[in-house]
């Protein structure tokens, strides 16, 4: 949280309308810059009975029939975290007539590794069941999360066991969208993460990397260019897991952009932000091509991915 206050505050003194905001908390002051203007918002809705298994709702308020749906999970090291923080990511993806979904979750210490992701899991099935209540369309559900959400949207996109709970499938996602995400980080480098997963016993099970199967949904990853994320190994993580999708022949599209770190990726969706990269555009381009009508012969991990994200798979281009 301190390299990210520090970060962020020193963006925001660079911004005229920002200047009176520094002493807030630098996501604070990010939120208060967003506009909310295409947004309807309902606050504190319950995925569960625990009291951190809650999560606000980001409607776009002009749209023509049901939108596609996107749940958001924050990252912090597992260990710290709050929806209303994101707000600015609610407001983003509703500005481009989509459905978001900001989820709380447990955090350590009062869960580890995998009940964090149960809770994932479980903000994923309300969504696919109760989305369509304001205004979204479950049958064009994306996942998508930055640094420690980033691993859990990745996951429950790839280990069926989570979503199998609620009797849903990875193939009900139409993708998945990580930012700088942590998806094959052992031995555990990180000690504020390292009780998470129970380190030095960490089980092999916690690696997104080794959940990749022919049945994963489409995948978006993005992620600051090697050398600028300091905190997340781009070329490992994003990298290797682009690398390992592509093996088995999923759709997948790796992106690094070499104007943000690993905390100002995700500030780049705020509006005031949005000149450091391109972030925003990739991941409306992401979920609009995978939200084609599903034909009968085809699955949605098939269907309207064959012509886009497929011709994606071997992309690794670094963005200026």
């Amino acid at each position: 949280m301190t390299i990210l206050r520090t970060t962020l505050l020193g963006l925001l003194a660079s911004i005229p309308l920002a200047a009176g905001l520094i002493a807030c908390s630098p996501l604070t002051a990010i939120n208060t810059l967003s506009s909310g203007s295409a947004s309807q918002v309902t606050h504190g809705l319950a995925y569960g009975p625990l009291p951190r298994q809650k999560l606000d709702v980001y409607a776009p308020k002009i749209h023509a029939g049901p939108v596609p749906v996107v749940v958001f999970f924050y990252g912090g090291n597992w260990t710290s975290g709050d929806r209303a923080d994101y707000a600015f990511v609610g407001h983003a993806l509703a500005s481009r007539g989509y459905l978001a979904v900001i989820a709380d979750y447990r955090l350590y210490p009062d869960v580890h590794y995998p009940e964090i992701l149960q809770d994932a899991a479980r903000a994923v099935a309300w969504a696919a069941m109760e989305s369509s209540r304001h205004g979204g369309d479950p049958a064009r559900l994306f996942i998508m999360g930055h640094s420690a959400g980033a691993y859990n949207a990745a996951m429950v996109a790839l280990d069926a066991s989570l979503l199998a709970r609620h009797g849903m499938h990875p193939h009900d996602l139409r993708g998945w969208i990580g930012l700088a995400g942590p998806y094959d980080f052992l031995p555990i480098e990180n000690p504020t993460a390292r009780p998470v997963f129970f380190f030095p016993d960490t089980p092999t099970s916690s690696q997104p990397i080794h959940h990749v199967t022919a049945e994963a949904p489409p995948a978006l990853l993005i992620a600051p260019v090697p050398g600028k994320d300091k905190l997340v190994n781009p070329q490992r993580n994003t990298g290797g897991l682009a690398a390992a999708l592509r093996a088995r022949q999923r759709p997948v599209t790796e992106t690094y952009f070499d104007t943000v770190s690993h905390t100002t990726l995700v500030a780049s969706l705020a509006g005031p932000l949005r000149m450091l990269a391109p972030t925003l555009d990739a991941v409306s381009a992401f979920i609009n091509a995978n939200s084609a009508p599903v034909t009968a012969n085809a699955s949605p991990t098939t269907s309207a991915t064959a012509n886009t994200t497929m011709q994606a798979a071997d992309s690794k281009t670094p963005v200026p």
